[in-house]
C-alpha cells in the first residue's frame, strides 16, 4: 500500500489515523503542497490523481491495482477490506450518525478553509491576511457549534460513545487546524475533550502532523 500525502494535509492526516487505528503500514510518499509551486500540481501527480489534492492511495488486490482519491473512500475501502478495528458502529441507524458527524467536518468545514480555497481569496481575489483569518474561523465556528451539540447527544470518551470511529478520525485533523490558527476552543468543551482523549492513543499521537518524515 502506498499513500500520497503531505504532513499539514488534514485529509491525509485522517487516513494516517485509519491506518495506525488498523495497524495497516503503507508506503508514505510526500507530495509538497508548497515546494516548487505545489508538487501537487506536477503533470506526473495528475496521472496519479487528476483533481491534483492529496491524498491518494494505491492499493493492490485480487483484480489489480487500485488507485483512490477522497479521503472518505480511502478510509471506508480499509474499513471494509481489513474489518479489525472496525471505524464504524455495526447498527445502520449509528453508522449513519457517525457518517453524518464525519461528513460535516469533511464536506462542510474543511473544504472552505482548505489550502486552495485560501490561497484563491489571496492570490485571486485580493483578501487580506486578517480577511482571511476571519474567513477561516468564521466556517470553523459554525462548523464546530454544530457539532458540539451533536457531542451532547452522542458521545462518550469519542465523539460516538467510548470507541474512536471515523467522526473522530475527521474531527482531530480539523481541531490541529484550528489550534494552528489561533481559534478560541473555549465554547466547545467536548471537542476539546475528545481531542485529549484521542492523544491518549497511539494511533492519533502518531499520525500527528510534526511526527511525519516530510514535516518541516
Amino acid at each position: 500500500m502506498k499513500l500520497y500525502g503531505y504532513w499539514r494535509s488534514s485529509a491525509a492526516y485522517r487516513v494516517r489515523i485509519a491506518l495506525n487505528l488498523k495497524q495497516l503500514t503503507a508506503e508514505h510518499i510526500s507530495v509538497h503542497l508548497v515546494n516548487n509551486g505545489g508538487e501537487q500540481h506536477s503533470e506526473a501527480y495528475h496521472q496519479l490523481n487528476p483533481s491534483g489534492l492529496v491524498p491518494t492511495f494505491v492499493d493492490n488486490n485480487e483484480s489489480g491495482e487500485i488507485n483512490l482519491s477522497q479521503s472518505l473512500a480511502i478510509i471506508e475501502y480499509l474499513d471494509e477490506k481489513h474489518p479489525q478495528q472496525p471505524l464504524l458502529p455495526s447498527n445502520i441507524e449509528q453508522r449513519a450518525i457517525v457518517r453524518s458527524m464525519a461528513q460535516a467536518i469533511a464536506c462542510e468545514i474543511h473544504p472552505l478553509d482548505n489550502l486552495r480555497v485560501l490561497q484563491y481569496l489571496v492570490n485571486e481575489m485580493g483578501v487580506s491576511e486578517a480577511d482571511k483569518m476571519r474567513w477561516y474561523h468564521h466556517w470553523i465556528h459554525l462548523g464546530f457549534a454544530a457539532l458540539e451539540q451533536q457531542l451532547s447527544q452522542y458521545s462518550g470518551r469519542f465523539c460516538f460513545g467510548d470507541t474512536p470511529s471515523l467522526a473522530d478520525i475527521c474531527l482531530i485533523p480539523q481541531v490541529y487546524n484550528a489550534k494552528r490558527f489561533n481559534l478560541e476552543l473555549a465554547a466547545y468543551p467536548n471537542i476539546v475533550r475528545i481531542w485529549d482523549e484521542c492523544h491518549k492513543l497511539p494511533a492519533f499521537a502518531d499520525a500527528a502532523p510534526e511526527q511525519q518524515h516530510d514535516a518541516t
